[in-house]
């Protein structure tokens, strides 16, 4: 005999909406941000708002502990998300509850929390874990170097996962807390301002604050034993510049030089706006990289860019991506020229400041350096590709086309353009094909076959096209200009990778 149960409307109503959504109703965050270049980096399914480090390093041994607190946001009914990071972890936790977690990939943490979490929900995930940075390999290559009396994290495009969990690309951006507790005697440098420091029990503790948006790429942790000079700006922003107390022959030429940090910041206010950030300042540590970061507030330099003695270039390069960078961000690495067509520039116009040889004379000089059957101009600066991402190309026919560009404008729609982008794009991120329509608003001029000829073809471009721009139009040979070699010195400073590297390019 078949029975049927009878319940009323009402009651159905309300059993329904007594039942959660189905898991069904949920799904996994993507396990990538979907970049071109690098479809691992980065997650879906949250916006990470805020990183809290507290963390404790002992130099000699290389063991890392930390406690992550990310707080964030969902973006999509999510069943699990997935974190970016390497070390060995011992606990998660997501609003307090305990979930359940997994490696997976090259650097993926794949984290399941005890309920499903909702679309829009503020997300609070705290994350254990302990390691040996310098001996987690990725690709072959650590962005962690160990140095004679402690460790240095600085790399490009990514080096977060050497020592933080994280949604490891630029277009998810946060503030940070970083707290670092290090032997005493030794001291632990990041981003930002300085908030406090504490001794107890033979440690001390560092805590860092870094209180506008950052990409986790342009986050850094150097501890060891540096000569540190503190001042502040004329606007009141405090100074923190270090160099390493065992860099040898290269001590001075490295303290002549980012001791400078402030005088460039002040000129690169007058052609870029005011600068974004809380902090300033520049740090030098004992590694044999042989490039240069511009990590948020306080730029990496490796101890080779002052082989040759003073290298101030390099501190106007690393210091104008402050604007164009780090404040403005790229959405996809293959916009890398809105960071280093721009920071090449600066150096161009510090050139021109310094009455070293104009910007133009640069152009010139560039433009007929390379012929047309040279493979530089095979680089496409506006999407060089993955491989060519940190080509001289992409920097010096990068700042090429900003020269071509200021011709076409002339300098007043020029400059004016330079100072409104970073200013009126603050914090956010932007494409190239953001900047040329910025660039067409600004100007009122069709721009985009202009850029396409400096920026996209595979090609010199041809003599009607340079005439037009007005670069190199004399019948005789560009000479070279008094600043060629200081701005070329820094070439190799440029190209990002293993931070163990001489070249800094990855193995």
């Amino acid at each position: 005999m078949r029975h049927r149960l009878l319940v009323p409307g009402a009651a159905v109503l309300s059993l329904l909406l007594a039942i959660p959504a189905s898991a069904a109703d949920y799904s996994p965050g993507a396990p990538g941000a979907g970049d071109s270049y690098y479809p691992e980096s980065g997650n879906g399914g949250y916006d990470v708002s805020h990183y809290d480090l507290r963390l404790k390093y002992q130099p000699k041994t290389d063991l890392l502990e930390g406690t992550a607190t990310l707080l964030a946001k969902t973006t999509q009914d999510l069943s699990r998300f997935n974190l970016d990071f390497g070390l060995k972890v011992s606990e998660v936790r997501v609003n307090g509850k305990k979930a359940s977690f997994k490696a997976s990939g090259k650097h993926e943490l794949e984290v399941t929390p005890a309920a499903p979490l909702p679309k829009g929900k503020d997300v609070s995930v705290v994350v254990r874990y302990a390691g040996k940075p310098s001996e987690l390999k990725i690709d072959g290559f650590t962005a962690w170097a160990r140095t004679p009396d402690g460790g240095v994290v600085a790399q490009e495009p990514d080096s977060a996962v050497w020592w933080y969990p994280s949604n490891d690309h630029p277009t998810d951006k946060a503030t940070y807390d970083i707290s670092v507790a290090v032997p005493d005697g030794t001291q632990a440098l990041s981003n930002g301002v300085l908030l406090s420091q504490s001794s107890k029990l033979g440690w001390t503790r560092y805590n860092w604050r870094s209180d506008k948006p950052q990409a986790t790429y342009l986050t850094t942790l150097a501890v060891g034993k540096f000569d540190i000079t503190k001042d502040t700006t004329a606007n009141g922003l405090p100074v923190i510049n270090a160099v390493s107390k065992d860099l040898g022959s290269n001590e001075g030429a490295a303290k002549a030089s980012i001791e400078r940090t402030t005088e460039v910041a002040e000129w690169l206010e007058t052609v870029f706006g005011p600068y974004p950030f809380n902090a300033l300042g520049g740090y030098v540590p004992n590694v044999p990289a042989g490039y240069a970061l511009e990590t948020q507030t306080r730029p990496f330099y490796g101890k080779k860019a002052f082989d040759a003695g003073t290298n101030v270039s390099v501190v106007v390069h690393e210091l104008a991506h402050q604007w164009y960078g780090d404040s403005v961000s790229l959405k996809d690495w293959k916009d890398i020229w809105v960071n280093e067509g721009f920071a090449r520039y600066s150096q161009w116009l510090w050139s021109e400041k310094e009455g070293e040889g104009t910007a133009q004379e640069l152009a010139d000089y560039v433009y007929d350096q390379h012929p047309a059957d040279d493979a530089f101009w095979t680089v496409k600066p506006g999407d060089p590709g993955p491989d060519n991402q940190f080509d001289i190309a992409v920097y010096d026919r990068g700042a090429l086309a900003l020269q071509a560009l200021r011709n076409k404008l002339g300098d007043k729609t020029f400059f004016a353009i330079l100072k409104a982008w970073p200013t009126e794009n603050k914090y956010g991120n932007a494409s190239v094909a953001d900047f040329v329509k910025f660039a067409e608003k600004k100007s009122g001029k069709p721009l985009a076959d202009f850029f396409d000829t400096w920026l996209y073809q595979p090609t010199k471009p041809a003599a009607p096209a340079a005439k037009g721009a007005s670069i190199a139009t004399a019948k005789t040979a560009a000479k070279q200009p008094k600043s060629w070699k200081s701005i070329a010195a820094t070439n190799g400073i440029h190209a990002h990778g293993d931070i163990h590297t001489e070249d800094g390019h990855r193995p």
